[in-house]
């Protein structure tokens, strides 16, 4: 009979986990480092929470990246008016306020496409600020390759997931792609998501979407997380779904042009 391995070492989990385990004690209480990390890693959350959204530094920034398929970005900001109505009223997040409304109404004539590419703040603008770029530049490409058209690019301050719906539905797109950053954690305070949405409108639900999430420098690479995303997008206009009707099985495949499929819907229109 084969003897049983020997236990390992808690300094193995430690190794391949971010999460505070095998802390040790000081009598009752935490080591002075293991309290003092902690209470670290708590202060870049909040930080990460409340830094400040350069909406326009950002919106700059994607033009450089967006100039070459003739897109320009367009901002616009929810109902909250501080950050403080931000989080003490999600519902704000979700709408559009009068004016970024009737900016992407006028607007909306004259950016045809099939995909609306919306980058917001979030719960952490840290996030957004460190890592869409980077996102996007890996995107584009793919989505080139798999001739999915973006029809209009839009940066929004104060938002919700569910305010990509009525960005969306304004420009009449097929689907909404919106990077946003994610509620920090004690190990990632900057965390990025990407939300798909096929067919936006107000008042769907997360079952209605797809996610990718945990991208930042200790979590998915942006190769990865545009290659799942791209994977998405073009599966998604392909089926005409998103949410829990598409699941990700993205494994070895590589994108494939879709445009017999947008053919298709734009002869159903």
């Amino acid at each position: 009979m084969k003897p049983p391995s020997p236990p390992r070492p808690i300094a193995d989990l430690r190794s391949l986990t971010p999460a505070r385990v095998g802390l040790g004690r000081s009598g009752a209480s935490l080591p002075t480092s293991a309290l003092l990390e902690f209470t670290l890693d708590h202060a870049r959350a909040r930080d990460a929470v409340h830094a400040p959204f350069h909406a326009s530094d950002l919106a700059a920034s994607l033009d450089s990246l967006l100039g070459a398929i003739g897109l320009r970005t367009f901002e616009v900001a929810s109902r909250a008016g501080s950050r403080g109505d931000y989080l003490r009223r999600p519902d704000l997040g979700r709408r559009l306020d009068d004016v970024s409304a009737q900016r992407l109404a006028g607007a909306g004539n004259h950016m045809p496409g099939h995909l609306a590419l919306v980058i917001a703040d979030g719960l952490s603008p840290t996030a957004v600020h460190a890592h869409a770029a980077g996102v996007v530049r890996e995107l584009l490409p793919r989505l080139k390759a798999a001739q999915i058209t973006v029809g209009s690019a839009v940066v929004a301050s104060a938002a919700r997931v569910a305010l990509g719906d009525e960005i969306g539905a304004i420009l009449s797109a097929s689907m909404v792609v919106m990077l946003i950053g994610e509620r920090p954690g004690l190990s990632a305070p900057d965390s990025l998501g990407a939300y798909l949405t096929f067919g936006p409108r107000i008042g769907l639900t997360d079952a209605d979407r797809n996610c990718v999430s945990n991208i930042h420098r200790e979590g998915l690479t942006y190769e990865d997380a545009a290659f799942k995303i791209a994977w998405l997008i073009r599966e998604g206009l392909a089926r005409r779904i998103t949410g829990v009707a598409l699941k990700d099985e993205s494994g070895d495949a590589r994108p494939q042009g879709i445009s017999q499929a947008i053919a298709g819907e734009s002869g159903q229109a």
